[in-house]
């Protein structure tokens, strides 16, 4: 009777095990969900961020660069406004000459150090930052 008893209970544990494991755990399946949105999300935000901070193809020598009195180094980046100093006509950047595509109305070119920034005419709003262009 002992060894019925102990065959029915060794029995009813496999038999149970081998129920539960056929299930996979629904915390396994929304965390590979978590991290594949994770994933894509990362992939977006490095693409968005190439698109608006990319390098120059080709380097420029231009003239001595001197930043507005008062102005230090900053890494600008886009969002950012450039300060109204900036916005001189000493700081623009002609397109053409340094094969840059073709500003949208409204918007300029601006140096800023070595970098480029498709500036807002009006508002100073940073669009795009092309990093390096100038020596």
């Amino acid at each position: 009777m002992k060894k019925l008893l102990t065959a029915a209970v060794a029995l009813s544990v496999v038999a149970g095990a081998g129920a539960a494991s056929a299930q996979p755990y629904r915390y396994d399946r929304d965390l590979r969900q978590a991290e594949r949105q994770y994933e894509r999300d990362m992939r977006k935000a490095e693409r968005q961020y190439q698109q608006a901070i990319r390098k120059a193809e080709r380097r420029y020598r231009a003239p001595a660069y001197q930043r507005p009195a008062g102005y230090h180094y900053q890494a600008w980046r886009p969002g950012h406004t450039l300060p109204a100093a900036y916005r001189a006509p000493q700081y623009r950047v002609d397109y053409r000459y340094y094969r840059l595509p073709p500003p949208p109305p409204g918007y300029y070119y601006t140096r800023v150090d070595n970098d480029v920034m498709l500036t807002g005419a009006t508002t100073g709003l940073i669009a795009s930052v092309i990093a390096g262009l100038f020596q």
